[in-house]
């Protein structure tokens, strides 16, 4: 069965902000009634979310979150993993819950009873595609050390970790534990660095973490320059062959660079006729990616994978896969 070696193991075992993504076409003037700036992401708090959600026409929610996002663009390339994340036992934690796993994701993390509700990110679409996003991390920043179960980290190749983590001192206790656990058991531990204000809030740790733990992990260009403080890409590039890691790094237009030691492998990106919404492009490269390196591919294969996968999700609107992505990338992910 693909996504499983003789062992048994499962690929990529992820862990990250458990985010219900409610998708909400309304026009531009609802976005001036609101306050809401145009293309912009917003933490809010709850009142205000559930206000807002209220005031909508209609909606459609599905679970979303970057390694989220990441675990469902796996399950489509034919991948066996699993979610580990922090809902609250209320209707968009069983939406959260029952998308994952109708995609075959396994999910076994305790729904919290009280507290705070399930995370959710109000994603606004106007007309022209444009995305205006209003975060509630409710619920998702709860995800704690007593959430990382043993048996399910052991049982995956790949453990796979998002850089928001780090914004709850609970969930970076977490990820440290499961960190801890796949390099115990010999597997991998993969780390994406999320976002570049995330990157500043936290460079310290990050560089610590990357040092003591990490064997894979992924970036974009302005996020690597921000990690090593550096003037440009190069800059940074030039700092990075001196780290044991492999980096994925992704570079829009330009396509990836895949380094390892001394040596780099570029990646063209894949071909799109248009580009609707880039949101999620670099979750589903990440899941190309590390469908290749769970299942033996090499790196160029793999990068290669990770550009078909995000070519797809940046010609539509959403962050989950809409063509077959077994299809779509053919031998190249037998």
């Amino acid at each position: 069965m693909k996504g499983e070696d003789n062992h048994g193991l499962m690929d990529v075992v992820g862990l990250g902000n458990a985010i219900v993504d409610v998708l909400i076409h309304e026009s531009d003037a609802f976005l001036k009634d609101h306050g809401i700036v145009k293309g912009g992401m917003t933490l809010v708090d709850e009142n205000y979310a559930a206000n807002l959600y209220r005031a909508t026409n209609s909606t459609v929610e599905m679970s979303g979150g970057s390694v989220g996002n990441t675990i469902a663009g796996l399950a489509a390339l034919g991948s066996k993993g699993s979610y580990i994340g922090k809902v609250r036992d209320d209707k968009l934690g069983n939406i959260f819950i029952q998308d994952l796993k109708a995609m075959g994701v396994k999910f076994e993390t305790s729904p919290a009873s009280s507290g705070p509700t399930t995370a959710h990110c109000l994603v606004i679409i106007t007309p022209d595609s444009q995305r205006s996003m209003l975060t509630y991390l409710g619920a998702s920043v709860k995800l704690c050390p007593e959430d990382i179960v043993e048996e399910t980290i052991r049982g995956h190749k790949i453990t796979f970790l998002e850089g928001y983590l780090w914004d709850s001192p609970c969930s970076k206790e977490a990820s440290v534990k499961a960190a801890k656990i796949a390099h115990k058991t010999g597997q991998k531990v993969a780390l994406t660095l999320s976002d570049s204000l995330c990157v500043d809030r936290h460079r310290e740790s990050f560089h610590d973490f990357l040092d003591k733990y990490v064997d894979i992990f992924f970036a974009n260009e302005s996020e690597i320059i921000t990690l090593y403080e550096a003037e440009d890409f190069e800059s940074a590039l030039s700092k990075m062959k001196n780290e044991d890691n492999l980096a994925l790094i992704t570079r829009s237009e330009k396509g990836s660079i895949i380094v390892s030691g001394e040596k780099n492998y570029i990646i063209h990106p894949e071909p799109v006729h248009k580009v609707v919404d880039a949101t999620g492009a670099g979750d589903l490269y990440a899941a190309g990616a590390l469908y290749g390196l769970a299942n033996g591919h090499d790196l160029e294969t793999c990068g290669k994978i990770g550009s078909i996968a995000a070519a797809e999700i940046i010609s539509h609107v959403g962050a989950r896969p809409e063509a077959n992505l077994r299809e779509l990338t053919g031998n190249l992910s037998d």
